[in-house]
């Protein structure tokens, strides 16, 4: 209805020019006379007015000036209980508390229809019910029969469509929040279409293929193709930011610079979870942001409920652990290097000595080592200088010996060169290699020299390792003794 429509007076007259089931119609039905209304819209016609609804909004005076033109005649017993009246009088002199706030564009939409020359208008409006309760209401009028010239009797109905607009309004607003949940969700969320993959194991599966794993074996493009087949319908904001993507487009046409490499043997995991019929999975993969850098994921994948039959909606988590992993493999690096020098520690020498006993290869050389001088220099040049001794042996330790080899500090100026599969012959090489190591490292650097006492020794038969052990040992501190009593030092102060 019209904000200000001013309510006429009912006649007989009218009464008898309204049929008897006006009354029981089951809507809201007002008749009403719009002749002031067309008056009006003649003399603006005749000032040159084309554009009624910038006219209308230049001034708002005007529109109320429309509703003012306009009278109620009558309403319905289900107009007066639809807006909680008890008669047409208290309806009529309260039409200012109906007809308010915002319906404002609904009304300009109705005035158009009619400067148009349509002899039928409709819109969708906000009334209110005396008692206060908000109406959302379907308008439609129309200019009855012989009225065309004068408008002086138009029919509106009113259908109440509060519990419509009011599902209408929860499910914007749930889609608003749900869309909210997943924009501002602090994981990766991707919304993807599994159908062409579904189609494709439902191939294999006609084949009469049974062992999925074994087909994958042999038809490793099969994976890819599946791979190939995914489609992403949207991703959230967080994903962005994980991926280094300046945008979803971005994001979505580099696909395949994020999935690659490691990801293709767990893609092949995630297809034989779905091959057995586990819809909701976990597991870590490897992807890769835009900028090349490697992400640790933790994967969340699972088929939305309701899409189980083609799998056209499948939402995946991403969780970045890749902090998590960096400190695993640092703490797990601690537990088995030695921070000072890298090389392997204490503990990696125990149980790898165990292992080399039980396993081997053979046959196995080993080389004792010592650090000439490090109390001394500990004393009398500060532990710092001490410690820069020692990072020096790891250095040429490193560099001295192949990966299938290790070596470990395993005390304070003390460390072991494991050679497995090595000949003595072969570890007498790598001694020399470490003696000449030693001598360019002295030239690359200032302050004490490094000095190393070896000894080595070869076993054939595993459970003689702890035989050489002590071979070697016992031949690095009698290289030792030929160092000290060389240079004329005590070697009870080294």
């Amino acid at each position: 209805m019209q904000a200000g429509i001013s309510p006429g007076t009912p006649s007989l007259n009218t009464a008898i020019e309204v049929p008897d089931f006006f009354d029981l119609m089951p809507c809201s039905l007002w008749l009403e006379d719009y002749s002031g209304l067309r008056r009006l819209f003649d003399a603006w016609r005749g000032d040159g007015v084309a554009d009624l609804r910038g006219f209308l909004l230049e001034d708002p005076r005007r529109a109320a000036a429309c509703s003012a033109s306009i009278r109620v005649l009558r309403v319905n017993q289900h107009t007066l209980a639809l807006y909680a009246a008890d008669s047409f009088g208290e309806l009529a002199g309260r039409l200012d508390e109906v007809l308010r706030d915002d319906m404002f564009e609904a009304y300009l939409d109705e005035l158009e229809q009619l400067w148009t020359g349509q002899g039928a208008f409709q819109s969708k409006s906000v009334n209110y019910a005396l008692d206060g309760r908000r109406l959302d209401i379907l308008l439609k009028g129309v200019i009855l029969q012989d009225r065309e010239t004068s408008w002086d009797r138009v029919l509106v109905a009113v259908d109440d469509i509060t519990e419509l607009e009011d599902a209408r309004r929860r499910a914007a607003a749930s889609e608003q929040y749900a869309r909210g949940v997943f924009e501002h969700a602090p994981v990766s969320l991707w919304v993807e279409d599994f159908r062409s993959i579904k189609t494709l194991l439902d191939d294999v599966r006609r084949q009469g293929i049974t062992d999925f794993r074994t087909f994958t074996d042999v038809h490793p493009d099969f994976v890819e193709r599946c791979m190939s087949e995914i489609q992403v319908f949207d991703v959230n904001s967080y994903t962005l930011d994980m991926f280094k993507a300046p945008d979803k487009a971005s994001l979505l046409g580099r696909l395949p610079e994020v999935f690659r490499d490691e990801m293709r043997t767990s893609f092949r995991e995630q297809l034989l979870d779905l091959w057995e019929g586990r819809l909701f999975q976990q597991r870590e993969v490897i992807n890769y942001a835009l900028d090349g850098s490697k992400l640790h994921i933790h994967l969340q994948l699972s088929v939305f409920c309701g899409h189980e039959e083609n799998w056209d909606l499948v939402l995946l988590a991403l969780t970045d652990i890749t902090a998590r992993k960096k400190a695993e493999a640092y703490l797990e690096y601690l537990g088995t290097h030695d921070v000072l020098t890298t090389l392997k520690n204490r503990t990696f020498y125990v149980e790898e000595v165990k292992r080399l006993s039980r396993k081997g290869p053979l046959p196995i050389t080993v080389i004792a080592i010592d650090l000439n001088g490090l109390k001394d220099t500990n004393d009398n040049l500060g532990h710092s200088v001490g410690d820069a001794l020692l990072r020096r042996t790891g250095e040429v330790l490193s560099k001295a010996i192949e990966k299938s080899s290790q070596a470990a500090r395993i005390g304070g100026d003390e460390f072991m060169v494991l050679l497995p599969g090595i000949e003595e012959q072969e570890g007498n090489g790598i001694l020399n290699s470490i003696r000449q190591l030693v001598e360019l490292n002295n030239q690359f650097y200032t302050g004490p020299a490094l000095s190393l006492s070896m000894g080595i020794a070869t076993c054939r038969e595993s459970h003689r390792l702890p035989d050489a052990l002590r071979e070697a040992d016992m031949a690095m501190y009698e290289d030792k003794r030929q160092h000290y009593s060389g240079n004329g030092e005590d070697r009870r102060q080294a």
